[in-house]
Formats: structure tokens, C-alpha cells, sequence
């Protein structure tokens, strides 16, 4: 007999690995039935993993970090047992505010986060911004890059726009530029209200972007379920990193209204070919979103370190011990117990110098051969966690 685990979910392409761990039988083959719960925003999804009414979540990777290091609300703590998928985001601007960069002779190359870094500061001084959540890649990343390119926080008007809401809220005047996940960048080219001009994967090529999110300490409770659902996830993701697996994939995400829009959309960002203007300009991504190949679902400690030091960085805290708090907080441990036994590749360290490949490079391995995929940042700075407790 099955047991039902309840996981929750906002319609993102990114949710992808829970709605094919159910849809292809991945979770029945390990004794689960998945019942998955759509929830409107981020903020609520959070609340409904906090109070119990899911065991599980698909989460915006800073999150449980936050929770580690005393942010944002509540007494209750989350932790990562993976990486759902790398990368997934795009940054899109108005129509107008696009005009004023073509105007100036940007070429909108949709690869270079330094080009269009500057070109975007000298058309538009101060910027309405909108992001998913607080505390999400999408805010860090575009602070990291916007600050890199000399912006200074007061020219910063940053607001939290559900997902769903993004295309209209550019549409409506109340933002000048989004970060959001696929496929609600594409929703705004579609309707004509905006331009597309980076993938997030630009300004980090290898961003851990959602993780598998539980309650403190459910795993060691129940680690039968944790390890069942860790193997159902990571079949799903290796479904999903397969080329030729895409048309159907789009098909199945979009069907039933899991994410609602249409399944050509889907199927552009899981192929990373994009139409990034209304104009019908398009542009190709290669692993635009990536949710095996690389160990990209493996939860490295120094990812979460990044992202601890960045929170850090904003909130006045220590920056070594925000690090170190977060590493604990992605589960290395427990995804290498629950991920053996489906023979999956490992590195052989848990931690890693973030951005410093800056070409695919083999690395050591628990059995096999492991290639990590170049993960450089757009400015080439490294990120290395243990400088920090030096």
C-alpha cells in the first residue's frame, strides 16, 4: 500500500520534478502517492509547510536559510534535502524603458549581464523592480549584479509580486523590471508588455534556484518517506534533463491547469529557446533551466553559504557565521544516503569553490566520472566558504 505525502508547489516550470514524479509513476514505483497543492504566492506556500498542511515543498532556495539565520517570520525552521533545478529565471524590462536602451545602441544580446548592466543604469537612474518573494534568488542575484554595475541601493524601489502577477504588473505601470521564473517572463513578451533582456543563468551560470524544502528535523523522523521521495525527485529530474523528453513534458505540465499557461511557453524555456521581444526576436539558452545533468539536484553546502553571506550582507549580520549557519541548512548528508542506493553519481566533497570553473571540469567522485559544467559568476568572483572562517 502507498503512503500519501502531501507536497506543495507555486505553478513554475520549476515545479516540474514534482508534478512528473506523480504524473509518471516515479513516486508510485517507490511506494508514494503524491498529493500536490498549488498555493498563490510564495509567502503562502511557506506558511503551509510552517503550520503542517504539506510535508514537503518545493522552495525558493533562500528561504530556509533565512529561517536559519532569524529572518523573516516565525519560530519554525525549514531545511533543503535538495536542489530542484539551477537556473529557470529570466530579468525582464518595459517596453519603454527597452526603447530607451535601443535608442542608446544596446543590442540586446541576451548573454552579456555587464553590457547590460550598464546600458539599463544609463536609461533609467532609479528602478521599480519586482521579484517573486523577499528572500529569493531572483533578489539576490539582481542585487549582486545591479550593485556590481554601480547601482546604489537608493536608486532601488524593490517590490514583491507573485509569480503569476509579474506580466501584469509590468503591464499596469507599477514595476520597470521583473525577475521571475518561466514561464511568467515569457507571459509578458506574449501580451506585448515587455522585453526579456537575461537569463539569470548569465549572471551565475550554475544559481541554485528551488530546493525541496521540509520541516526541520521531518527527515530524520521519517526516513523511509524522506528517502522515498528524494529517489522519486531525482528520477524525475533525470526524465526532465532528457532533450528528447521536452514536447511531452510541456504537455504534461501545462495539462490540467498545473501551470497555466500554454504548453509552447513551457516548452521554449525547457529548451532554452526563448522569444525574448514582441517583435518575435528570439534567443537560445543552453540549460536555461537544469534539473539533472552536473549533480545539479545535489544540495552543496557552499551554495547555501552564498546565499547565507548575501542575506548577511543585507541584514547587518555576521558574515562568517551566516555562512556557516546556512551550509548546515542544504543536506548533503542526508541526499547522499538517500541517493546512493539509486545509483546516482556523487561528488566526493560537499562543498565547492563557487564560480571558479570557468569550462566543464571532471571532479572527484564517490564511483564514476562527474563532470561540473562551468559555474562562473558575471564578474568572475569566487565564492569560497572556507576564506570566510579563516
Amino acid at each position: 500500500m502507498s503512503v500519501t505525502l502531501r507536497l506543495g508547489y507555486v505553478p513554475l516550470l520549476d515545479a516540474a520534478p514534482l508534478i512528473i514524479a506523480e504524473a509518471l509513476g516515479f513516486a508510485e514505483e517507490e511506494g508514494l502517492s503524491l498529493d500536490l497543492h498549488a498555493a498563490p504566492s510564495w509567502a503562502a506556500l511557506r506558511d503551509m509547510l510552517a503550520v503542517g498542511q504539506v510535508d514537503a515543498a518545493q522552495m525558493l532556495a533562500p528561504v530556509p536559510v533565512a529561517m536559519a539565520l532569524g529572518l523573516g517570520r516565525g519560530p519554525v525552521r525549514f531545511e533543503a534535502l535538495c536542489v530542484l533545478n539551477l537556473n529557470g529565471n529570466v530579468v525582464g524590462i518595459s517596453n519603454a524603458l527597452a526603447a530607451k536602451m535601443a535608442s542608446a545602441g544596446y543590442g540586446f544580446d541576451f548573454t552579456d549581464a555587464a553590457a547590460a548592466g550598464q546600458a539599463l543604469l544609463e536609461a533609467a537612474p532609479s528602478l521599480r523592480i519586482g521579484v517573486p518573494y523577499t528572500f529569493s534568488m531572483h533578489r539576490e542575484l539582481l542585487l549582486y549584479w545591479l550593485a556590481a554595475s554601480g547601482a546604489h541601493a537608493a536608486q532601488l524601489d524593490i517590490r514583491t509580486v507573485p509569480p503569476p502577477r509579474m506580466a501584469e504588473a509590468l503591464q499596469a505601470g507599477e514595476i520597470d523590471l521583473f525577475c521571475v521564473g518561466e514561464p511568467w517572463g515569457s507571459v509578458a513578451v506574449e501580451n506585448g508588455s515587455g522585453t526579456l533582456l537575461l537569463p539569470t543563468s548569465a549572471l551565475w551560470a550554475r544559481a541554485p534556484e528551488k530546493v525541496l524544502a521540509t520541516r526541520l528535523g521531518w527527515a530524520a523522523a521519517e526516513p523511509a518517506l524522506a528517502g522515498r521521495l528524494l529517489r522519486a525527485l531525482w528520477r524525475a529530474g533525470r526524465w526532465l534533463g532528457r532533450a528528447e523528453n521536452h514536447i511531452i513534458a510541456a504537455e504534461m505540465l501545462t495539462a490540467q491547469g498545473r501551470i497555466a499557461v500554454s504548453a509552447e511557453l513551457v516548452e521554449r524555456a525547457l529548451t532554452g529557446r526563448i522569444v525574448t521581444a514582441p517583435d518575435g526576436r528570439e534567443h537560445v539558452t543552453p540549460q536555461l533551466i537544469e534539473f539533472f545533468e552536473g549533480a545539479a539536484g545535489f544540495p552543496w553546502r557552499s551554495q547555501a553559504a552564498w546565499i547565507g553571506a548575501s542575506l548577511a550582507g543585507r541584514h547587518g549580520l555576521d558574515v562568517a557565521e551566516a555562512s556557516a549557519s546556512a551550509a548546515d541548512v542544504f543536506r548533503s548528508d542526508l541526499y547522499r544516503l538517500h541517493l546512493r542506493p539509486a545509483g546516482a553519481i556523487l561528488p566526493g566533497a560537499s562543498e565547492k569553490l563557487e564560480g571558479a570553473l570557468a569550462i566543464d571540469t571532471a571532479v572527484p567522485a564517490e564511483r564514476g566520472q562527474l563532470i561540473l559544467p562551468a559555474d562562473r559568476f558575471f564578474d568572475a568572483r569566487i565564492f569560497d566558504l572556507t576564506a570566510l572562517a579563516r
